[in-house]
């Protein structure tokens, strides 16, 4: 469930929000910030796919070394529409929800691609950054993070209960956590809990930031 990286002690670390089959914003974005492949990291809050124009090229970007992803609720509406195959309730609700690229990339290209990337996508993982924690989920962070493993999976992939609320209450147990999901204006801070889903396959915003920048 939980994948721990220890600090970069050649490079730096950045965290982008939902990507969405937007992968130009995305290369457009690690060319504003000088990304350097070789030294620097990505860690994306998740889904990586659906509504957006390259969500394969996208979904392929999670076995690359140098990006570090979790799993978001549109890798699941996939993982389950692709199990249970195109007359399933779980396809229709793919459709509408943005996996329609899925016809002219292929099925079984798809199908290929997603099982391999979903070997790198777990639902956390935590960052060591200036000698202080930062956790990233999809969605909804426990409470204390040192609880994780007692979370619910679906609350972590989908919930939305504690920005409905504007619930202001720091995460115990880790120093910042990152997440996306909910589509924000611009990036929210709750308590020690950083929103950076800005809307990308709709605002064209894809919001990229350097890990120093969250614990300030």
């Amino acid at each position: 469930m939980l994948i721990v990286h220890e600090a970069n002690i050649r490079g730096r670390d950045f965290f982008v929000g939902d990507i969405h089959g937007q992968h130009r914003l995305l290369l457009e974005a690690m060319r504003r910030v000088g990304f350097d492949p070789a030294t620097d990291r990505l860690f994306s809050v998740g889904d990586l796919i659906d509504r957006g124009t390259d969500s394969l090229a996208c979904l392929s970007l999670a076995a690359r070394p140098w990006f570090h992803a979790v799993r978001g609720n549109h890798e699941e509406l996939a993982l389950s529409a692709l199990r249970e195959g195109q007359d399933s309730t779980a396809w229709a609700l793919w459709m509408i929800n943005g996996g329609g690229w899925v016809a002219r990339s292929g099925v079984g290209e798809v199908r290929k691609i997603l099982n391999e990337a979903l070997r790198h996508l777990p639902l956390a993982r935590e960052v060591a950054i200036a000698g202080k924690r930062i956790g990233m989920i999809h969605a909804e962070p426990p409470a204390d993070w040192s609880r994780l493993a007692d979370a619910d999976p679906e609350t972590l992939v989908w919930g939305r209960a504690r920005i409905q609320r504007r619930d202001e209450t720091p995460v115990a147990g880790v120093d910042a956590v990152v997440v996306g999901h909910t589509i924000v204006e611009r990036p929210l801070t709750l308590g020690n809990v950083h929103y950076i889903d800005t809307g990308a396959f709709c605002t064209g915003q894809l919001t990229l930031v350097d890990a120093r920048e969250l614990l300030r």
